[in-house]
């Protein structure tokens, strides 16, 4: 017997262990780990893949609210909100189209003006038909209307889903 299966005698009288040559990994042993893999994901996959229209519509929320905050700072600075010709973009750089606001704040509301998670601009009307302003993502479509994923998001159906 050699030096190493002598020490590798003792090691299991001492540890309660049986020791097994070093061969790796047996087939059967290796199949039973991708069964296992592939059970695993064939239950996480579909929950987590059918989120990311929810994941997305509630990024386009929290922006929403985001942009409402920077608006109302505007109009506590300056009695207005931005016009629809103004547009968000009053809220990032001052305006020089307009009424020409003479408190607007050093550095803008907001540091750049986002998009949708969507990738498209956010659309502002101020007034509206439905408050002082609205502000509005044409949602998974990217077109006015739609239902479901399709929906826009506008500040004043934050709260429906």
């Amino acid at each position: 017997m050699s030096d190493s299966q002598q020490l590798a005698g003792r090691r299991a009288q001492w540890t309660g262990v049986a020791v097994r040559s070093e061969r790796g990994f047996t087939f059967i042993e290796i199949m039973v780990v991708v069964a296992i893999l592939a059970i695993l994901a064939a239950l996480v996959v579909p929950r987590i893949m059918g989120r990311t229209d929810d994941a997305k519509r509630t990024a386009a929320k929290v922006q929403i609210r985001n942009i409402e905050g920077a608006l109302q700072l505007y109009k506590l600075d300056n009695g207005v909100y931005p016009s629809t010709e103004q547009g968000l973009k009053a809220l990032v750089e001052k305006p020089s189209v307009g009424v020409i606001p003479k408190k607007w704040k050093l550095g803008g509301y907001l540091a750049k003006l986002p998009e949708d998670p969507w990738g498209n601009p956010y659309k502002y009307l101020s007034p509206s038909q439905k408050g002082e302003y609205e502000i509005t993502s044409l949602g998974t479509d990217g077109e006015t209307g739609g239902e479901g994923v399709n929906a826009d998001i506008t500040n004043w159906n934050l709260d429906k889903d």
